[in-house]
């Protein structure tokens, strides 16, 4: 199952782990998030923000920059050991199993994250790690293309992979039904108020190798064979080239964001 359909994804330890075994790739190849977003979050001029599954660090640079003081928790220490090398205090670990040692936070962010964590323990634990009026921020970006690329790459998955090419992130293929079932997470803990979802664009341009970099940084792709994975990139690299090279994107960035009521 897709990201955002497969409500136990947080229990594929094998898709989780993946991320770690080229955690540079990943900080170089994963997209950012637009700045709108940012604001968002920083509406109640939050000082101390806690990223959970922070990976390499690629949000939580974002809040950095805007003068908080971020602490990461992320399950992978050789993702941890990049977000650390390039400024971040990151914390190894799990968000379910962390202990905060009384420690609280003015918002708790996850970025492209929260679907690993327990959908239950999760929502509750973010309500005991925030202060009263502590706001939570978990936001996703999804993939939509012109008609062209989007052909382009369909065929060669038809051909290759035709379950993952029906249900792939890096394609697009996120059912809206994730962000609702994660508002309702939130409103189910009756420790969050105001829950609501907003959304913010933001088009990126890749050449051939740099979409093909991304592709491979998502777990789906990341855990196929190496033979098949090989097959499938090279696929892609021929058809993209045949229609330009270029790889336009318009990422909408899902913002699932409340405040506790403590």
């Amino acid at each position: 199952m897709a990201e955002g359909r497969d409500i136990s994804l947080h229990t594929n330890r094998t898709r989780a782990d993946s991320f770690g075994e080229d955690a540079e790739q990943y900080d170089r190849a994963r997209p950012t998030y637009p700045v709108e977003l940012v604001d968002a979050l920083l509406i109640d001029q939050p000082t101390d923000v806690l990223d959970v599954g922070c990976g390499t660090g690629i949000a939580s640079r974002l809040f950095m920059a805007r003068g908080c003081r971020v602490l990461g928790i992320e399950p992978d220490a050789r993702m941890a050991a990049v977000a650390a090398r390039l400024g971040g205090e990151v914390e190894v670990g799990t968000f379910e199993s962390w202990d905060a040692n009384d420690r609280r936070f003015d918002l708790l962010i996850a970025a492209q994250s929260w679907h690993w964590v327990h959908p239950q323990r999760g929502p509750r634990k973010a309500a005991e790690v925030l202060r009263d009026g502590g706001r939570i921020g978990l936001f996703w970006n999804q993939s939509f293309f012109d008609p062209e690329i989007r052909q382009a790459m369909t065929e060669v998955y038809e051909r290759l992979e035709p379950k993952l090419g029906q249900e792939a992130i890096v394609l697009g293929w996120r059912d809206d039904s994730m962000y609702e079932g994660v508002a309702s997470t939130l409103e189910g803990t009756a420790r969050f108020e105001g829950v609501h979802l907003e959304r913010f664009g933001h088009p990126v341009t890749y050449t051939t190798e740099q979409w093909l970099d991304l592709v491979a940084t998502h777990s789906d792709h990341r855990t196929l064979p190496s033979g098949p994975r090989s097959a499938l990139l090279e696929a892609l690299r021929v058809s993209l080239d045949t229609v330009g090279g270029q790889v336009p994107v318009d990422y909408q960035t899902t913002l699932v964001t409340a405040r506790t009521n403590g």
